[in-house]
């Protein structure tokens, strides 16, 4: 650890103009005073939407405008018994109020455990405190993998690079020099180094935006995109459609002269609104986002924190899974193996230079680990350094003549270290044998002088003499094998993409059950897009691949029409996670990891994955089922009711009756069913496949009902309430097999819940209060027969209907 005032090869008396402080930091005094003025790093949080966002969200739609103008309406006619569908639609919203608001608080508080954290020096001491709490001149350590949560100074000394893609919109890291300022919302790629804060809270740049862009990043929803296309035509239908119904209603009643005089306006008022709330979906969109809430609740329960609840529907949709090595399919310890030759006697100092590497306060795990193995008392001071990053692959010391190491000494991957000459040949095969037995493997060089200026790409100059190599052990998570044979049982491919040499991910692959196959070395990969998607597709392992590789293979794959996740927890993951479908960071994942991914598993268990895409697959396959009752009963009552006006006939159910048959038929039990179990496979395509179904049982459902309404005028014109009964009949058994349609495969649950719907249904014509409160009852026989018998008929051609659109959609499938 460095200590106040050490040496760090460039020297540094104060950070600012005289009363601020050195590089011990700012005294307990010192930010207390601060903290009191105010002057504390407040920063947005906030994991999900607002209270008052949730309730505006829920209440104040176009829909809802509707529904109360209506419902007042009605109170204002006095005809309250019709009214039943306003206090539906207040419990609709309640219901998904209340079930958003649940699922914020356990996020929030699952974000609040998980809050970031900056380390700091205070009174000459390192300390890790919350974010919050930075103030203007606090002393900042960074680190690759960190993001920065306040505006800071580079202090001399230091050097990183930093990706300002949050707040440029340009992810090619910007290399940082001593002196430069860095903005919060900045994320370290590579490097280290000391920071001052200089600005705080509302102050920063990038206040507002840092926890936009880490929090809300929308994933693309096939089912929202979806929805809001039926919405938006079903509200281009409701005006004419209104017109058409009130002529008829008014027709009916005699004309306007007529129906104002006797007072018949006031049942074709009630017409028109049994039309227009009857067209209305209300309960799709509320089930959607319950479902997605709940989806977030139930992930929750399994330490899976949800940046966004539309990410639950990508879950289903998942079909290729890359995953990184380090850190998810190993536990990401770290432990040092063992020193082996590298065909040349250790030169001098190099046990020094080990204990510098491993000494070095902001070390990687890889460098932790050897401090373990050498500890040590005082550490060399060195003249210059180079800090590794993902693109060079080693980085270097250099102490001044007459120290005890000498020269400039390089750590790094041997492949990258060592030289391919006669010199370096035999290090070369030692390192690659014991690679090829899934050690990690590092190659530690030593030039006599100091390090020439690299060569374009981070190539080292000829003349490094190989000293020693130096193994590392990294254990497999035991849940992996099982986890991976999962989704494989799924039809999930799996990629293995680690910037690890290709023959030690190799040796990993066959541990975790991937086939006795070689990795792809990522050094060959082709630059050509067809050309890398080609050989992304075939190839499933991949080894020394870069950060920006990563990211060009996940495009590749999505280019190929695939929805892709990725895992990972390391700082080389992040333009990966950014550009996947979905991405999926561990509990040991950087902060950076963090705020691009979707998902983070909290307890870092990797066999939570199964779960988390059989809660996806629950969540978006009930959707579906429930869309396809909905999106029906919007279609025939817009067929009844455009057919019924064209016919000057009136609307032939009152809104009392539809709001009981909705509660019925629709409703309730889609309320349950969409909580459901489904382990179901979700495919692409969720609005045609929906529309292939409620379009055709729509229609059918419609011609039923005009086929039973035909007759009854026929046959007793002058009993409306027969008419009326009739009809209920009708609707309610077509409807309730399109649910039961919908439903399968049936399973005790749903069963139980189909049966309460029929006993139901079976009440509103045998009980009393019911049948005089609803205006319903007993049709005469031969109507009542008449209406089984189309009823059943129309249930055989839903049947036909549900058997073709499954045909057919699975020949678009194949």
């Amino acid at each position: 650890m460095f200590e106040a005032g050490e040496s760090t090869g460039r020297h540094v008396d104060s950070v600012g103009p005289a009363g601020r402080p050195g590089l011990d930091g700012l005294s307990s005094a010192e930010v207390l005073a601060r903290t009191n003025a105010g002057r504390i790093n407040s920063i947005p949080g906030a994991t999900s939407r607002s209270a008052w966002d949730i309730v505006r969200a829920n209440v104040l739609t176009l829909f809802n405008a509707i529904v109360a103008a209506c419902f007042v309406l009605l109170l204002v006619l006095d005809q309250w018994r019709d009214a039943l569908f306003g206090f539906s639609a207040l419990g609709n919203s309640l219901i998904g109020i209340v079930q958003e608001y649940r699922a914020k608080q356990s996020l929030d508080r699952l974000a609040i455990l998980h809050a970031a954290q900056s380390r700091v020096i205070r009174d000459g001491i390192p300390r890790l405190i919350p974010a919050e709490a930075l103030v203007p001149d606090d002393i900042v350590l960074l680190s690759a993998g960190e993001q920065v949560a306040a505006d800071v100074r580079l202090l001399d000394g230091g050097y990183v690079e930093a990706d300002e893609s949050f707040l440029t919109g340009e992810s090619a890291p910007v290399p940082k020099q001593p002196g430069a300022v860095l903005l919060s919302g900045s994320l370290i790629m590579a490097g280290n180094g000391r920071a001052v804060v200089v600005r705080v809270g509302p102050d920063t740049f990038a206040f507002k935006l840092t926890a936009e862009a880490r929090r809300f990043a929308l994933v693309t929803s096939e089912i929202r995109s979806g929805l809001d296309k039926v919405l938006r035509v079903i509200t281009w239908l409701l005006l004419p459609t209104a017109v058409l119904v009130t002529h008829a209603q008014v027709r009916n009643a005699g004309g306007w002269e007529a129906a104002l005089s006797s007072g018949q306006w006031i049942p074709a008022a009630v017409g028109l609104v049994a039309s227009i709330m009857s067209m209305i979906p209300l309960g799709l969109v509320l089930l959607t986002s319950v479902a997605f809430a709940v989806g977030g609740v139930r992930l929750a329960g399994h330490m899976v924190l949800v940046q966004e609840l539309a990410a639950v529907e990508v879950l289903a949709r998942v079909d290729v899974l890359c995953l990184d090595k380090t850190g998810t399919l190993s536990s990401g310890a770290m432990t040092f193996d063992a020193v082996h030759g590298a065909g040349i006697p250790p030169a001098e100092g190099w046990r020094k230079a080990l204990e510098w590497f491993g000494a070095k306060e902001e070390a990687s795990t890889t460098a932790k680990s050897i401090g373990d193995a050498f500890p040590a008392a005082d550490i060399l001071p060195e003249t210059s350094s180079v800090p590794f990053t993902s693109a060079l692959k080693w980085s270097s010391v250099t102490f001044p003549p007459g120290s005890p190491a000498a020269g400039t000494w390089v750590l790094g991957a041997p492949d990258f270290v060592l030289e391919e000459s006669s010199s370096g040949a035999p290090a070369r095969r030692s390192a690659a044998a014991l690679a090829s037995t899934g050690l990690r493997t590092l190659a530690l060089a030593h030039l006599p002088g100091p390090l020439p200026v690299p060569a374009q790409g981070g190539r080292l100059p000829a003349g490094l003499v190989p000293v020693v190599l130096l193994t590392f052990r990294e254990d497999i998570r035991k849940e992996a094998p099982g986890t991976l044979a999962y989704f494989r049982q799924q039809g999930v491919a799996l990629k293995i993409i680690s910037g690890d040499d290709p023959r030690t991910v190799a040796v990993l692959a066959r541990a975790v059950g991937l086939g006795p196959g070689g990795a792809y070395d990522a050094r060959k990969l082709p630059t050509d897009p067809l050309l890398l998607e080609e050989t992304v597709e075939k190839h499933h392992v991949f080894g020394s691949v870069t950060p920006s590789q990563k990211r060009d293979m996940v495009q590749a794959l999505k280019r190929r029409g695939h929805t892709v996740a990725m895992t990972g927890d390391g700082v080389n993951d992040v333009l990966a996670l950014k550009e996947a479908d979905l991405g999926i960071a561990m509990d040991t994942a950087s902060p950076a990891t963090k705020a691009v991914a979707r998902l983070v598993l909290l307890d870092g268990r990797f066999d939570r994955l199964p779960a988390v895409v059989a809660e996806g697959r629950r969540a978006i396959s009930n959707i579906e089922r429930v869309s396809m009752v909905f999106l029906s009963k919007t279609v025939y009552i817009t067929v009844i009711s455009l057919t019924f006006a064209l016919l000057l006939w009136p609307f032939p159910y009152l809104p009392r009756q539809m709001s009981v048959l909705d509660g019925l038929t629709i409703g309730l039990p889609a309320f349950f069913l969409a909580l459901q179990p489904s382990a179901q496979r979700y495919e692409p395509g969720f609005l045609k496949r929906s529309l292939a179904f409620s379009v055709p049982a729509g229609v059918c459902v419609a011609l039923c009902v005009l086929a039973v309404s035909l007759y009854a005028r026929s046959a007793a014109p002058g009993s409306a309430e027969a008419t009326q009964s009739a009809a209920v009949i009708t609707l309610a058994l077509v409807a309730s097999w399109i649910l039961v349609t919908a439903s399968r495969p049936l399973t005790w649950m749903k069963t139980l819940i189909l049966a309460g719907m029929y006993a139901g249904l079976a009440l509103l014509f045998t009980v009393p209060p019911a049948k005089e409160f609803f205006r319903l009852d007993w049709p005469p026989p031969d109507l009542l027969a008449v209406s089984v018998t189309v009823a059943g008929g129309g249930s055989l051609i839903i049947e036909a209907i549900r058997y073709f659109q499954r045909r057919l959609a699975g020949r678009s499938a194949d």
